[in-house]
């Protein structure tokens, strides 16, 4: 069962393209494990977070408790996992949990909105900065495929992209990318 967890929860975390996890409700145990493997995460206002494992008797593997670290830092992650008390949508916000609060009506536009935005932006840079982002985290450095993150960098110099979107800044326009 964890094994099978960890490929999902792996490939999430390491998916190509960003993330958003959408969060409408209760988000506890591995589902707060299942939204920490996304790049950011946007929730409605009734949203309910905890790591219930400490009444469980449960243990976490070590991936789901770098995530939720690096979600939030180390103190608000051990206290989450120590105290195992749910935390309301606002408090998560505060802690760095979730990057938005929304009404429970505007979640699916909001989380719409923000898709629409990435997937406008050039996909060259955007697909450099989430594979280089996923090597800032990794959890051994030795294993950072730091070529290949300045072979992403120098492609998106030497891109149609980034001509256009100097062009299109200058011109005060929208730019036109084509991931070229």
């Amino acid at each position: 069962y964890n094994a099978r967890l960890k490929v999902v929860y792996d490939t999430i975390e390491n998916y190509p393209k960003p993330v958003i996890a959408m969060i409408d409700g209760y988000c506890i145990g591995g589902g707060l494990n299942l939204a920490t493997c996304a790049d950011f995460r946007i929730a409605s206002a009734k949203s309910k977070f905890s790591m219930p494992a400490a009444k469980l008797a449960l243990g976490y593997p070590f991936d789901a408790i770098r995530r939720l670290i690096d979600a939030v830092g180390a103190a608000s992650a051990k206290q989450l996992m120590f105290s195992a008390k749910s935390i309301d949508a606002d408090t998560a916000l505060k802690l760095g949990l979730v990057q938005e609060v929304v009404g429970e009506e505007e979640l699916a536009a909001r989380v719409e909105e923000i898709s629409k935005t990435i997937a406008g932006n050039a996909p060259l840079t955007v697909a450099a900065m989430k594979f280089i982002s996923t090597q800032v985290m990794h959890p051994d450095p030795s294993a950072r495929d730091l070529d290949r993150c300045n072979e992403m960098v120098a492609t998106c110099f030497a891109s149609k992209d980034y001509v256009e979107g100097r062009k299109a800044f200058m011109e005060k326009r929208k730019p036109d990318f084509k991931g070229e």
